[in-house]
């Protein structure tokens, strides 16, 4: 794919949007509804705890974040870990794969 870079090699919206225009042809902003509706839907997804799968890139699940105490790496301090839920990303075996 032809994604624009910027100096630091960061993909953003933006990149995703243009190569969007550029492959389909369709206007800018057609393009950028498009890509929001797609990252919408998976917010949404994923806050009611559905699991998305993406054959030939990944899955993405919501899974229980660990409780307990921790420890502050720099200071030594015990830290509070409150319960919550965590996004997790399992790459396919297409991205596995990326040399």
């Amino acid at each position: 794919m032809g994604f624009a870079r910027s100096e630091e090699d960061v993909l953003i919206k933006l990149d995703i949007i243009n190569e969007v225009v550029n492959r389909t042809g369709i206007t800018k902003t057609k393009a950028e509804l498009a890509v929001e509706t797609v990252f919408e839907s998976m917010k949404r997804a994923l806050g009611q705890g559905e699991r998305i799968e993406l054959r030939g890139f990944g899955i993405f699940n919501v899974r229980p974040r660990k409780t307990g105490i921790g420890r502050n790496p720099r200071t030594g301090a015990e830290v509070s870990i409150p319960p919550g839920r965590a996004v997790r990303f399992k790459p396919g075996k297409e991205l596995q794969s990326l040399q």
